[in-house]
């Protein structure tokens, strides 16, 4: 089912929506071409639970839990900034749902070690992290985790990157699982939503945009910063004078115009012009910083529009909301696994 496709059937059936976030710092542009832009095309028609995910970035982040908990309410005064309105999407903190962490217990049990090392998102991340000699099994495990905040809500959509594929084919898999082994349908099954652009490349071209590898321009990006990062970005080692031909592919500054630049007609005369020669860098680089800059300047202005005690507020009423819906789903499954059997 393509993304048309799914928008017509949420203003038909309003699909439920399970996406987020861990707070791990501040998010980027690679988030919002990659979840946060079909997240606020989606919340005028589906159910849309955004999860601050605090218990997974404990993974990986175990040893400093503070650093994890000071930056929840700045993931949602980024969620503001970008336009999710609290009256049309129900913000969630995973730590205040319990249920969570019993649904990942029964999960963990349908999961073999071998199909968890196999996840091809798992098996990147603990490369980029280098945690190779020295990986938690909450870290692992985190995948079966996803699956139980995804279920526990019954959502059937996730907006992700082509990169979490993967993670959305396990939590099937556990879905498919449970049923067949409980002979029930108590849990349903979700599709990807994929974001347009599949990547956003990180600004020195290496690799994915990373928050942890200051290879990013963040959706707070201070003009001045904005221009450092622009103009020192990766684009083709040839192109070393105006009349060289040019590169595309794997040109980080054409990379971001293809996600930002609203003008395809123009782009694709520029990209022309690039491969023939005649076309220099440094014109490239001031189309996107002034593309970018207005993208992310009235973002930045939204920033510190709310006051810690409204965004802990809004954050409070929808974990609420949540629970009673995680509550739920718990009951079905502890039903399905005959734990309901005896009362204390």
């Amino acid at each position: 089912m393509n993304n048309d496709m799914i928008k017509t059937n949420c203003m038909i059936n309003q699909n439920i929506i399970l996406t987020g976030d861990r707070p791990t710092g501040s998010l980027h542009l690679g988030h919002y071409v990659g979840s946060l832009k079909s997240r606020v095309a989606l919340q005028h028609s589906c159910k849309q639970f955004i999860l601050i995910a605090d218990m997974q970035a404990l993974t990986d982040n175990f040893e400093r839990p503070k650093f994890i908990k000071n930056n929840i309410l700045q993931l949602m005064a980024a969620y503001m900034s970008v336009e999710l309105n609290p009256d049309k999407n129900i913000f969630v903190l995973q730590s205040a749902i319990p249920e969570l962490a019993e649904l990942t217990i029964h999960y963990m049990n349908l999961v073999h070690l071998g199909r968890l090392q196999r996840n091809p998102t798992v098996k990147h991340e603990i490369e980029q992290k280098s945690l190779e000699n020295s990986l938690s099994i909450g870290f692992l495990c985190y995948p079966i985790s996803q699956a139980a905040d995804i279920t526990a809500f019954k959502a059937n959509l996730v907006p992700v990157g082509q990169d979490q594929v993967p993670m959305i084919e396990q939590t099937n898999e556990i879905v498919r699982k449970f049923n067949r082994l409980y002979y029930t349908n108590c849990l349903k099954e979700c599709k990807p939503y994929l974001s347009d652009v599949s990547r956003l490349m990180g600004i020195n071209g290496a690799e994915k945009a990373g928050k942890s590898t200051n290879n990013a321009i963040f959706l707070n990006e201070s003009s001045k910063s904005l221009k450092e990062k622009v103009f020192s970005m990766y684009t083709d080692s040839n192109h070393i004078k105006i009349s060289d031909p040019g590169q595309v592919e794997g040109n980080v500054v054409f990379a971001y115009l293809d996600a930002f630049y609203n003008n395809i007609e123009h782009l694709n005369e520029l990209k022309q012009h690039y491969k023939k020669g005649g076309l220099g860098d440094v014109y490239l680089k001031k189309l996107l910083f002034d593309t970018l800059e207005n993208f992310i300047a009235p973002v930045r202005d939204k920033y510190n529009q709310y006051s810690n005690d409204e965004l802990l507020d809004i954050l409070r009423t929808g974990t609420e909301i949540a629970r009673k819906v995680a509550k739920n789903t718990l009951s079905e499954i502890r039903q399905a696994l005959c734990l309901t059997n005896f009362k204390f």
